[in-house]
């Protein structure tokens, strides 16, 4: 005897409302409030949910406006987003070329992206990341091979740290003389 279960009917999703002023305009106030984000990634958080839900409202949506008066009010700050964004990506090795591609590509404008880290700083994040990766000098076995050497290279260029950086830190035979590139500058 087989037990044969009964079957279920197929569940039907409920479908949001479409978005009036005051659900879009919760919306936005509870994603700043949830999320550091900036003033380009509201936006495009908002237009996607207006696609998705429709609008019920008399007037068209203003999702500039909407976004301008949180950032009046202080809710979405693109200078405090890159300096945060910033640290984190420095905190896990990238360099400032990579810092600055993701901080455009959140919409953050060149004048809130702040200054290219001097040498001594780039030099100091690009050594962060090879040990965190085990690149170089702080490879289980420092090897001579050019093609671990290029693919280190190559690691390390993506990560957006300088070629000059890069070249210094592979150069390095031991982990001390890696270190101390950092108080030769």
């Amino acid at each position: 005897m087989s037990a044969h279960k009964p079957e279920k009917p197929p569940r039907t999703r409920r479908v949001p409302p479409p978005l009036d002023e005051a659900a879009l305009r919760e919306l936005a106030l509870h994603y700043a409030a949830r999320f550091a984000t900036t003033r380009l990634k509201l936006q495009r958080y908002l237009a996607r949910k207006l696609k998705e839900r429709g609008w019920a409202g008399e007037q068209p949506a203003d999702v500039e406006a909407l976004a301008a008066r949180l950032v009046a009010l202080g809710y979405v700050d693109d200078a405090a987003f890159a300096a945060m964004k910033s640290r984190a990506m420095a905190a896990r090795g990238l360099g400032h070329r990579r810092v600055s591609e993701q901080l455009s590509a959140a919409g953050v404008g060149a004048e809130d992206r702040g200054e290219a880290p001097d040498e001594q700083t780039a030099l100091a994040t690009a050594l962060a990341f090879a040990r965190r990766k085990r690149l170089g000098p702080f490879a289980r076995v420092v090897s001579d091979d050019p093609a671990i050497r290029q693919k280190a290279l190559a690691a390390l260029l993506r990560a957006g740290h300088p070629m000059a950086a890069a070249r210094q830190i592979l150069a390095a035979r031991s982990v001390e003389e890696a270190e101390a590139l950092i108080g030769q500058l």
